[in-house]
């Protein structure tokens, strides 16, 4: 009898502890519901800002950021046009920020990297590609059987700035036919001429001819079919030849659209697109903004400052696409950009959630106490049995 009375004793105690600790037992890490940060962003950032994306990531564990990558214009038009809403937006035309977005969607914009454009090619599969060079590349896609290929001037500012390089081409070589034997000859694209200045026009429409021209919505869309040898040729940013290790003719400075002391040369080729909007020839920089209607907008502040600081800065460089030291910006700038030193913090290495330890609460020293007091109990009943 005296043992039935210990082993129910024993089991009640057992009880007791489980119930404490479903009680008093409440992890300090749990699920914590994760923060979205949207971006819209130029084709050609695509590479940089996944590298940002995963640093920023480490340093917020508890924040998913979510990129959509496409043409500039297109992705200006995400929030503008189609009523996404976003937290970021970075565009290859800083002046497309101001120009599409103010003053409804974006008072503000910052400048943060250049570029400039190449001609990007397969040293294995391009047709003539031991021949090319930066003197006579125009000859060689003049040459039977080469196709070669840009964006759309219409979606993406790599695709107008490839069709004002063939104008500045004609300027810099001396060779007024190079426009419209590669433009016009295969393309629906006009141009006209006034007082030194030229103005192409650029229809919804743009009929290429196959055989020839190859024109897609972005820029990036063109390196797997320069990869693939499905095309000879393609206008690329150099960041995004140099980030797939694609051989390219480095253009002159004068046509490659990346030197502010040749701003005078590059003004005088400017292009309406079939919205009507005129872009002129200029220097390649990039910007991004923080949208008014953004649903996280001080985390796409904290996004942009790491874009744009210490290792955002690095991480552009080493991808081929050089940072603007320090950054500049324009509109109604927020405070925080004016005031907070543009540098981050070291990301510190990435821990996965799961394998963080629960630490323990204060429960748990209540459900010590109960288990070291039976058990106190239940040994002195058993001593009194023996």
């Amino acid at each position: 009898m005296e043992r039935r009375k210990i082993l129910a004793f024993g089991i009640a105690m057992v009880v007791i502890v489980c119930v404490s600790l479903a009680s008093f037992y409440n992890p300090t890490v749990e699920a914590q519901e994760a923060k979205t940060l949207k971006i819209f962003h130029a084709g050609s950032l695509a590479v940089p800002l996944e590298e940002a994306e995963k640093q920023f990531e480490t340093l917020h564990p508890d924040v998913d950021v979510r990129r959509e990558s496409m043409g500039s214009i297109a992705a200006i038009r995400q929030v503008t046009d189609v009523g996404k809403i976003g937290d970021v937006v970075a565009s290859a035309d800083y002046t497309l920020i101001p120009s599409m977005m103010y003053p409804e969607y974006a008072d503000w914009v910052v400048r943060f990297a250049t570029n400039d454009l190449v001609l990007a090619y397969n040293p294995e599969k391009s047709r003539y590609a031991d021949e090319i060079t930066p003197d006579n590349w125009y000859d060689i896609l003049r040459r039977d059987g080469v196709v070669f290929a840009f964006s759309s001037p219409n979606l993406d500012p790599c695709g107008y700035r490839a069709v004002m390089v063939f104008q500045l081409a004609e300027l810099y070589y001396g060779d007024d036919q190079i426009f419209d034997e590669l433009i016009l000859n295969n393309t629906a694209i006009t141009i006209s001429e006034e007082d030194g200045t030229y103005l192409i026009k650029t229809p919804e429409d743009l009929k290429p001819n196959r055989e020839k021209v190859s024109i897609r919505p972005k820029s990036v869309e063109l390196v797997a079919m320069v990869e693939v040898g499905g095309l000879d040729y393609a206008f690329e940013y150099r960041s995004v030849a140099v980030q797939h290790n694609l051989a390219f003719v480095d253009l002159p400075e004068p046509i490659d659209l990346s030197k502010v002391e040749y701003a005078d040369v590059y003004k005088k080729v400017k292009l309406e697109t079939s919205d009507g909007k005129t872009k002129t020839g200029k220097p390649i920089v990039y910007g991004i903004t923080v949208p008014k209607n953004a649903e996280n907008p001080e985390l796409g502040l904290e996004f942009v400052q790491f874009v744009i600081g210490d290792f955002g800065q690095k991480i552009f460089a080493d991808m081929g696409q050089p940072p603007i030291v320090p950054a500049e910006g324009s509109g109604v700038l927020p405070a925080e950009l004016a005031l907070t030193p543009l540098i981050t913090p070291t990301p510190a290495v990435s821990t996965p959630m799961t394998s963080l330890t629960p630490t323990p609460t204060p429960g748990f020293e209540a459900v010590f106490a109960v288990t070291a007091l039976l058990a106190v109990i239940y040994g002195h009943l058993r001593k009194r049995r023996e």
